[in-house]
């Protein structure tokens, strides 16, 4: 269960988020839109734990991850959320399986026990035979499918997305948001789509609306 409560956030004086709140359910899949500048990017952050609210809670399992320390907050970004990038963020001196396999490793899996579950995310993406490539090699499209393995290979709680097809041609951004729908939905996850993209934001299972006043259906 993820619980956003009354969450504010302001910058040099000016508010940018105002008592948003919202509850979802592990195998809810949900989309934000809105008007640039209501803070979409601003309230994805503050539940990623990459930014601190003014005020509110945000619970994860129990856990008022607001309030814990830089340690614990790690600890928990590592274990409990995946994050899918609009910019990849896939590191070009490691090969497509090491990139997957990322995040078990931090977690103190070793190399060759994290390379399974890796392949197996590789395969369900399509790119099973391009785990010894390297970045460079690969499309656009491509790469945000390795990043969607990335962010999915240790079974987080939380699967977060900011504007993930914004690079994308159309039919890139049609497999890719389809994948990601599946995956959220078979690990039961909950799923959070930021994106300015109304087709986009269809393919989760309700849109959400983010305005000056909070989120509305």
């Amino acid at each position: 269960m993820l619980e956003i409560e009354n969450l504010s956030r302001g910058f040099n004086g000016r508010a940018v988020l105002r008592e948003v709140s919202l509850r979802l359910s592990p195998g809810e899949y949900v989309a934000i839109v809105g008007e640039s500048g209501v803070g979409k990017s601003t309230l994805l952050n503050l539940v990623a734990g990459l930014d601190r609210p003014d005020a509110g809670r945000l619970v994860l399992d129990g856990i008022d991850y607001a309030r814990l320390d830089e340690d614990a907050l790690t600890r928990l970004r590592r274990n409990k959320l995946g994050f899918v990038f609009q910019a990849f963020h896939v590191l070009p001196h490691l090969t497509v399986l090491q990139n997957v396999a990322l995040p078990l490793w931090l977690r103190g899996v070793d190399g060759n026990e994290a390379d399974v579950p890796a392949q197996q995310l590789l395969d369900a993406v399509g790119l099973g035979e391009r785990a010894v490539s390297w970045p460079r090699e690969l499309s656009g499209g491509e790469m945000q499918r390795v990043a969607i393995a990335r962010a999915l290979v240790h079974c987080p709680k939380l699967v977060l997305a900011d504007e993930p097809t914004g690079n994308l041609d159309p039919a890139n951004a049609a497999r890719v948001l389809t994948l990601l729908a599946e995956r959220i939905r078979q690990v039961n996850a909950i799923g959070i789509l930021v994106t300015h993209s109304q087709t986009a934001a269809a393919t989760a299972d309700r849109i959400l609306h983010l305005t000056p006043t909070g989120l509305r259906a």
